[in-house]
């Protein structure tokens, strides 16, 4: 495993050259411990426009398991400021693409950043339970992606992961110890929908409502039964 003192010596380097060695770090840990397939991936072949990706979360190994995945779209994901906190965990950081955001808030800042990238003809991947799992099962989510997704108005395409909790284990007391472990990885891929139309009946927070379950039911259904409450 890459110490601390390896990825702070790393993270001192040029940006032109910490980007592409922590990809190429990322990429050897991943090869070494996780056998990923993919499940409906003529999904991700033939997305064509930018979209918003909702994925399940288990994991900070999350992130690096689905760049791989989605290498041909390359999405911005949303990831919480505090996976900036550790040297070792900002070694993942710099191996994909992210818009920071504030844990379990309203990040206006981070909500309008999407929306740029989503002009500029790129997608995003968000979690909308907005912090990993501590049971591997699917928990609410967060209404931040209901905002995103009414804002950009673009296919909303859900995906599953299971395994990356056995992957990366999370460890709450400190989380630059946390290790890879060897694991097999599935991740699923759903048909891209879009947000139901609001009826003249609906209020606001009804159909903010409909939309957040709509969005989630998306993902759970993707899921096997013991990923599911």
């Amino acid at each position: 495993m890459i110490t601390s003192f390896m990825a702070e010596a790393l993270l001192k380097m040029p940006s032109f050259i910490v980007k592409p060695a922590s990809r190429i770090i990322v990429n050897k840990y991943l090869d070494k411990y996780a056998k990923i397939t993919v499940k409906n991936g003529e999904i991700i072949d033939n997305i064509k426009s930018p979209v918003i990706f909702v994925c399940n979360h288990l994991s900070n190994a999350d992130g690096l398991v689905l760049n791989r995945v989605l290498k041909k779209v390359e999405p911005y994901f949303i990831a919480g400021v505090k996976l900036n906190s550790t040297p070792v965990s900002r070694i993942g950081l710099e191996a994909v693409n992210i818009i920071p955001i504030q844990p379990n808030s309203a990040d206006i800042d981070s909500i309008k950043s999407s929306i740029s990238k989503i002009k500029e003809g790129k997608s995003i991947l968000i979690f909308p339970e907005g912090t990993r799992s501590r049971n591997a099962k699917l928990m609410e989510g967060k209404k931040g992606v209901v905002l995103l997704a009414k804002k950009c108005k673009v296919p909303i395409v859900p995906l599953g992961i299971v395994g990356t909790e056995k992957l990366m284990p999370i460890n709450d007391e400190n989380m630059g110890s946390e290790k890879f472990d060897y694991a097999e990885v599935q991740v699923i891929v759903g048909e891209p929908f879009f947000l139901p139309e609001k009826t003249k009946e609906e209020g606001n927070d009804d159909y903010n409502e409909k939309c957040l379950k709509q969005i989630m039911k998306s993902i759970e259904k993707l899921l096997p039964l013991e990923y599911i409450k």
